[in-house]
């Protein structure tokens, strides 16, 4: 019998990528590097600990190559303001501004030093077997800043500690994007991911400052030392990632993005998205069709591996390492069949909050803009804008209407605050029709059963 998986410690963090202790240790070929290194000085001059920064390496690792370099003749020593070659000013001699030209045509990737697949690869698997199983109240921290009912964290915590697809469902408005970023923060602990990969010579741009959160402190060079590190400075450390597609998702998103001029590629989403929550939010709405997503994830969503092709041709396999979450306000049953259904194990459906509910998100939103709260203002508010039509309570509500009234009292030049006429305001404004819903409710405002795939 296997040992039970360890419960995660919320203090424990991922191991950082060991810093490489020479080249041969980085995983590049020195020819790689050395190209690198002379695009890097294309056009300008810099010292030796500055090019150390932007490859991201340390200068005693990358003093040879630039050894090498001037021995060429393509790199030549402009001036220094104290004895040592860190701190000499370094350019490309004409033979080496016209040797970077050639380098540029191959491809124009010029940044930290790529990290092999191989690595890459070897780390998130490290990853994904240290992450164990999270516990009640680990995943409740992750939904500390929301009102979730505790059926559905009951629900929701098998499905984080599976880490397999997940199907959100139910009327709009009620937090199925919220509860996809609570589970991305419940999932893990702080990660790495490179600046970029290598793939037989490709550069491929895995970081992206849009959806990735560093947790690196911001870079400032040192002028009197050489930098040091304990870990692979070509690695960033990020929250884990929650990654978010809409409407706008197609099938070449999910595929490597070629610049012809830069001629280097960039990650797609779920390359982006290892190691923490992807959500294809609005579910059924993409350009794609449900089944065609289903045709491309196939393999991924059982195996955990997907396949990317580079334009030579070259098909090359990475790392599935995330929890997918599929959101959606459509009726499943309609936008899908049998066969996808039973590919996402977990079928969660996320409802209308109850009155109680509602009454704490008001209040907890009030808290959030300094607004003072009173529970007769959600009395209020349910008695005349609610009740009279059938119109269902949301989970987005209270956060659009307190917007609203925080601008009403901006505009007017008060002290923001609330009142029954500010309230009226409010939903005058954002509710199209009060008495649309005719004291009944449409089907797609209802609360949706669980889901039955046989």
């Amino acid at each position: 019998m296997s040992a039970a998986a360890p419960v995660i410690d919320p203090q424990q963090r991922t191991p950082p990528p060991a810093a490489p202790a020479s080249l041969e240790e980085t995983g590049l070929p020195a020819d790689r590097l050395h190209q690198l290194l002379v695009k890097t000085l294309y056009g300008s001059e810099a010292t030796g600990i500055v090019v150390a920064e932007r490859l991201r390496l340390p200068f005693t690792m990358i003093e040879p190559l630039i050894e090498h370099a001037r021995a060429e003749r393509l790199i030549e020593v402009r001036g220094a303001t104290v004895s040592s070659s860190a701190h000499f000013r370094y350019a490309l001699t004409d033979l080496g501004t016209e040797r970077a030209r050639r380098f540029l045509e191959i491809n124009q990737y010029i940044g930290p030093a790529p990290v092999p697949l191989a690595a890459y690869t070897a780390h998130m698997r490290t990853l994904a077997n240290g992450r164990g199983y999270i516990d009640r109240e680990r995943l409740r921290a992750g939904f500390s800043h929301l009102v979730v009912d505790e059926r559905q964290i009951e629900q929701l915590g098998p499905a984080v500690n599976a880490g397999r697809a997940v199907f959100l469902y139910g009327p709009p408005g009620n937090g199925k994007t919220r509860l996809a970023e609570g589970m991305g923060r419940s999932a893990g602990w702080d990660m790495y991911v490179p600046h970029a990969i290598d793939v037989d010579g490709h550069p491929i741009v895995m970081f992206d400052p849009t959806n990735h959160d560093s947790l690196d402190p911001p870079e400032e060079l040192q002028t009197g030392l050489v930098r040091t590190a304990a870990r692979d400075r070509r690695w960033v450390r990020i929250r884990p990632p929650v990654i978010t597609v809409g409407g706008e998702l197609t099938l070449e998103m999910l595929e490597l993005t070629f610049n012809p001029l830069a001629k280097y590629y960039e990650a797609p989403v779920q390359l982006k998205a290892n190691g923490g929550v992807l959500l294809v939010d609005d579910f059924g709405r993409q350009r794609i069709a449900p089944q065609d997503l289903l045709n491309r994830w196939i393999v991924p969503l059982e195996n955990r591996v997907d396949y990317l092709t580079l334009h030579t041709g070259k098909k090359f396999q990475i790392p599935f390492e995330m929890l997918v979450v599929l959101a959606t306000n459509l009726d499943p049953a309609a936008l899908a069949d049998e066969a996808f259904l039973r590919r996402i194990p977990y079928k969660i459906a996320v409802n209308n909050p109850s009155f109680d509910q509602f009454t704490s998100i008001f209040e907890l939103e009030c808290r959030r803009r300094n607004l003072p709260y009173h529970q007769s203002f959600v009395a209020y508010l349910h008695g005349r804008h609610y009740l009279p039509s059938g119109r269902p309570l949301r989970a987005c509500h209270p956060r659009d209407l307190l917007d609203q009234v925080s601008a009403l009292c901006r505009y007017r030049g008060i002290e923001p605050t609330i009142s029954h006429e500010l309230l009226d305001a409010a939903c005058a404004s954002y509710f199209i029709d009060n008495g649309a819903a005719g004291g009944t409710l449409r089907r797609s405002e209802q609360n949706y059963p669980p889901l039955e795939v046989h």
